[in-house]
């Protein structure tokens, strides 16, 4: 295979857009975005229909589809306990699942694949905030270190298929994602949806203290994942680069301040209490958005808002995540 002339233009909204993890939280935002946006040739697998840690099933699928654009969201991702807990798991899955993906891609002639990695690619201690030349430059997080290698393989595998076949392949690192869709179980959420249920339940049923991990310290940036995919169209349309682009919203908060809007939002005015022996994670992680507003791009949501829409989603579906809890105990927040 041979590169193409490429310059960044709105990508062709009738040819087949293939986009991997599509019923996941941000695949299926980029799902409706596309489909709002007009795309009529939409494609996407389940789990079930297709497994992309099976090599030999996904290079048959991607050469019966054959898509000209992919976008790579798909991937195994959990709450600060889950990576912690399950390092090799989440290294080897997230691994199987982008080499394939990509290999399979390259084989059938895909001219753009936009591949979405995560922040925690960047060293715990980055100074703040923390730009695209930051990567690769310090230690990481120990908690979540085999998730963000795996992230890593990712983007350097995006940068080698453009020096090799020069192909205009790009890739996208969010900042934290919430927002309709997301995982409220028990085990392996995030913080905020974690957080949500807690505080959900407790006005519910009336309790006057909760438990949250931590310090409540930490500061975090959260991205309402419409946004997200928003910001997703856009570089597809707009970018073509070897760096990977920081998404996010440029101002973080502090857990604490992310607890006092989530207790705001579901009306909850009881005693919160933080456990101090649980695991803070990295002190603090606000990417730098310049390179993607720089652009022209600006997020939409408002964290505020974004947690009111988030908690409404949530209500209308919370049974279906009650109807799937385990036995296993709480895991907590994750401050990913």
């Amino acid at each position: 295979m041979t590169g193409v002339d490429y310059t960044p233009a709105p990508i062709d909204r009738d040819a087949v857009t293939y986009v991997a993890g599509h019923r996941g939280l941000v695949g299926s935002a980029i799902w409706r975005r596309l489909e709002q946006e007009g795309f009529s040739r939409l494609a996407g697998s389940s789990h079930a229909e297709l497994d992309l840690t099976d090599r030999d099933a996904v290079f048959a699928h991607f050469e019966a589809v054959g898509p000209r654009y992919v976008i790579l969201a798909a991937a195994k991702v959990g709450g600060i306990l889950a990576n912690d807990t399950y390092p090799a798991d989440f290294w080897s899955v997230n691994l199987r699942i982008q080499t394939n993906v990509m290999d399979a891609a390259l084989a059938c002639g895909t001219e753009r694949l936009l591949f979405l990695g995560s922040s925690c690619i960047y060293p715990k201690l980055a100074p703040q905030p923390i730009t695209e030349d930051r990567l690769l430059t310090g230690h990481l997080e120990p908690t979540n270190d085999a998730y963000a290698i795996a992230k890593i393989a990712g983007i350097i595998g995006v940068q080698a298929v453009r020096r090799q076949y020069g192909l205009p392949w790009i890739s996208a690192m969010p900042t934290n994602l919430y927002g309709p869709g997301d995982n409220f179980a028990l085990v392996g959420s995030h913080v905020l949806p974690a957080m949500i249920r807690r505080y959900d339940a407790a006005v519910a049923e009336g309790a006057t203290r909760i438990t949250n991990w931590g310090t409540g310290r930490p500061r975090r940036e959260f991205l309402h994942v419409d946004d997200m995919a928003d910001a997703c169209l856009f570089l597809l349309d707009n970018y073509d680069g070897p760096t990977q682009v920081n998404v996010g919203t440029g101002k973080d908060c502090t857990i604490a301040e992310l607890a006092g809007l989530v207790a705001e939002a579901t009306g909850y005015t009881g005693e919160v209490v933080w456990d101090t022996t649980k695991p803070d994670g990295t002190p603090q992680k606000l990417l730098d958005v310049s390179l993607l507003t720089g652009m022209g791009w600006r997020p939409r949501h408002g964290l505020r808002e974004g947690i009111a829409d988030t908690l409404a989603w949530y209500r209308e579906h919370r049974q279906s995540f009650r109807d799937s809890d385990t036995e296993q105990p709480r895991s907590g927040e994750g401050h990913a």
